[in-house]
């Protein structure tokens, strides 16, 4: 039942005005604007403010208001609901549903017959869900002003009307893909042909698909070769004869009397190509004037759709090692993704491995899994990382999918670089006795710093510095008893460290030679003391000789020192030596001395 009520206007001027400024708009191609996946279908409500159909009928009058109902099953849930509104003149884009005000969120001008026309766009979801079943009224809608304008009555193109596109979910449809186009496209005398293509389409099934569309200022007594088609095939049903298919009618409700708009759908099923993702449509008309606004597709379509995304990686220091937390969906689909999916890695654009999904994910659901990746060398310390679902090592996807585009996720990714480290010269320090020998290590401490705030610790292997642990504690007196001797110096800078090696040594010094013996037992220079000699030259031999040459004392590491008297020679053994200037010979026995040591000792009483 249709529900009428007329507004005069007094915008006459201003209209006149707004369409002679407006006059050069011209349409908008009819695009997929939505897409919806799983248990969906959809119906339309709407109607006409045209008392009559403006054709053969002469009026030049309009309502701004009139209603339709709605009437879904029980079971049905409201998932969206778009508003289209049309009619003669640039527009008016405000208008009331159900005592709302609803302003255009999307404005489709078009100009043909010399003359403007319009049509809008605002989503009404909350309204509609709200209400649910009932009756809609759409009030406010002015177009009065706008018809009488010069050319609309005379040629009978004035016309206003509204629809309402709901999208609804019921458990018990088989799962769907939902297409809606819109736009602003027409035919008409100067153009009695309109092709349009739909993309986007995944058509895995005919069983039950449909095609549905909004449409205006049709008329069902211009039949003249008006057909609409679908690839290439003529659609019709009970209410849309082959040749007469824009009619005023209403495929939802039965009812011709939808005065110069249609809302129809057809059966789809013999026409549509399983496979194929586009489609074309085809409006013809050699003399009636048609605007399409809408068009909506339903396919049976039960496929997954793969898609996958991962955290930011977990960067081991001074490793091409990283851990990356990943998952992979199955959200926007109408079918179980199966187990053992294909993921391929690659670091740009360099394969690294292959892992797969363990188990099959439901509709809507995901699976997240952690995997430890070794990036290969050649890569850069910057680069891109790169996860692809449904991809084998072979570049091939093994599942068909609802999108085949948006299988790709990525991210830049920085491993931590260590600073160029500084070559440390190896330290020194003398031979103290049995190969030890002290070293203060605090003079790397501030060489190996490249920021004042960086920690240093030194350790004796580079396993301890990794895992800082067994630190050296007394720099400044550090010993050693081994060389050459590795130390470790970890650097912990901000976000990383590094580990700089420089080596101890320790050397056999050249002894000192106190060559003064006064043999008096009084405990001051009572033997020919060498300092640094023993225990370190531990193969030495020391040879003493009086002023004529003769030897008259040996001795080695295992001999107590010289205390002025002869083991040697033609004296009595054990005879103390007379006082006077002796001569000693001193043989190292050290690959580092290899000329012998030689000088003379003073021995008094």
């Amino acid at each position: 039942m249709m529900h009428y009520s007329v507004k005069t206007s007094n915008s006459f001027i201003y209209c006149i005005l707004l369409w002679l400024t407006t006059a050069f708009c011209w349409s908008q191609n009819v695009a997929l604007w939505e897409q919806f996946n799983g248990r969906y279908d959809f119906t339309v409500v709407g109607n006409t403010l045209n008392p009559l159909e403006n054709n053969p009928y002469t009026f030049c009058t309009i309502a701004n208001t009139s209603s339709e109902s709605l009437n879904l099953q029980p079971t049905d849930q409201i998932e969206k609901a778009y508003i289209y509104w049309a009619g003669s003149g640039t527009g008016d884009f405000e208008i009331k549903l159900n005592g709302q005000v609803v302003k255009s969120s999307r404005n489709f001008p078009i100009f043909r017959n010399n003359l403007n026309y319009f049509s809008a766009y605002a989503d009404v979801t909350s309204i509609v869900q709200a209400t649910g079943n009932g009756l809609y009224t759409v009030s406010e809608l002015d177009l009065q002003s706008a018809i009488l304008a010069p050319g609309y009555c005379t040629n009978r193109t004035n016309f206003g009307g509204w629809a309402i596109l709901i999208i609804y979910k019921n458990n018990l449809l088989p799962v769907n893909q939902l297409n809606v186009y819109d736009g602003l496209q027409a035919v008409s005398v100067s153009q009695n042909s309109l092709t349009l293509t739909l993309n986007d389409m995944n058509v895995v099934d005919n069983l039950g698909a449909k095609l549905g569309f909004i449409a205006w200022e049709g008329d069902s007594t211009l039949a003249n070769n008006e057909f609409f088609k679908f690839n290439g095939f003529d659609l019709t049903n009970a209410i849309n004869p082959l040749n007469n298919a824009f009619n005023s009618t209403n495929s939802f409700t039965g009812s011709n009397e939808l005065y110069n708009m249609d809302l129809d759908v057809y059966d789809i099923e013999s026409f549509i190509q399983i496979g194929n993702p586009t489609a074309t449509i085809q409006l013809v008309s050699q003399q009636d004037f048609v605007m399409i606004t809408t068009v909506i597709s339903k396919l049976n379509n039960q496929l997954p759709d793969a898609t996958i995304s991962f955290e930011t990686p977990e960067i081991e220091c001074n490793s091409r090692t990283i851990t990356v937390n990943y998952t992979v969906y199955n959200t926007n689909s109408t079918d179980v993704l199966p187990a053992v999916i294909p993921v391929s890695v690659f670091a740009n654009g360099i394969y690294v491995t292959t892992f797969a999904t363990q188990n099959a994910i439901p509709i809507g659901e995901s699976e997240s899994g952690v995997i430890t990746l070794t990036i290969p060398e050649s890569v850069a310390s910057d680069f891109s990382l790169i996860f692809i679902v449904d991809q084998d090592a072979n570049d091939v996807g093994i599942q068909k999918e609802l999108n085949e585009n948006n299988n790709t996720f990525s991210k830049l990714v920085s491993f931590y670089t260590a600073p160029i480290s500084p070559v440390l010269e190896a330290l020194k320090s003398c031979n103290l006795g049995f190969g030890k020998g002290i070293f203060d290590l605090t003079i790397y401490e501030e060489v190996v710093k490249n920021n004042p705030d960086n920690e240093v610790r030194f350790y004796q292997s580079r396993m301890d510095a990794v895992l800082e642990q067994n630190a050296i504690t007394n720099l400044a007196s550090f010993e050693s008893v081994s060389s050459p001797q590795e130390v470790f110096i970890r650097v912990n800078t901000e976000f990383c460290f590094h580990i700089i090696p420089f080596t101890l040594q320790i050397k056999n010094c050249p002894p000192k030679v106190y060559n003064l013996v006064t043999a008096n037992n009084d405990g001051a220079n009572d033997t020919f003391f060498i300092e640094g000699l023993r225990n370190i030259f531990t193969n030495f031999k020391l040879e003493i000789f009086n002023r004529w040459g003769n030897l008259i004392w040996e001795g080695t590491n295992q001999t107590d020192d010289w205390n002025g008297f002869a083991n040697k020679g033609t004296r009595i053994m054990g005879d103390k030596v007379t006082p006077g200037t002796y001569y000693y010979i001193l043989h190292l026995n050290d690959p580092d001395y290899e000329k012998a040591l030689t000088g003379f000792i003073h021995v008094t009483n």
